[in-house]
């Protein structure tokens, strides 16, 4: 686990109409995991998220590049269709092709996620 007065392990791009990230890392299982914990430190406080449940996930691609956004994806897939927010990725596997770990965090229930919508 990471010391937390060292510097996250990426870095958050500003752009006029987006956002990035450059993500830092040793090995493919590292930079996988610190690739998750940016995109969630865009969505929400990582202090704020209590490890609580665990998740197994799973992610091919035809190689690393493909591999990433498919990564990515399947988080977001869970963060916004199940509520999951993750502090951590305990990485199984991981080669230029795929991808099997648990993410460890919480679930929101239905209540705390839903978007109030002006009328």
């Amino acid at each position: 686990m990471r010391d937390e007065k060292s510097p996250p392990p990426y870095e958050v791009l500003e752009h006029t109409a987006d956002v990035g990230l450059r993500v830092y890392g040793h090995t493919l299982p590292e930079l996988f995991s610190n690739a998750g914990l940016g995109l969630m430190a865009l969505a929400i406080e990582p202090a704020e998220i209590c490890e609580r449940e665990h998740l197994p996930l799973s992610v091919t691609g035809s190689d690393a590049e493909q591999l990433l956004v498919n990564w990515l994806s399947e988080i977001l897939y869970h963060m916004d269709a199940e509520g999951w927010l993750f502090s951590r990725f305990a990485i199984a596997h991981c080669s230029p092709t795929s991808i099997t770990c648990e993410g460890w965090g919480q679930r929101r229930d239905a209540a705390t996620r839903t978007r109030a919508v002006a009328v």
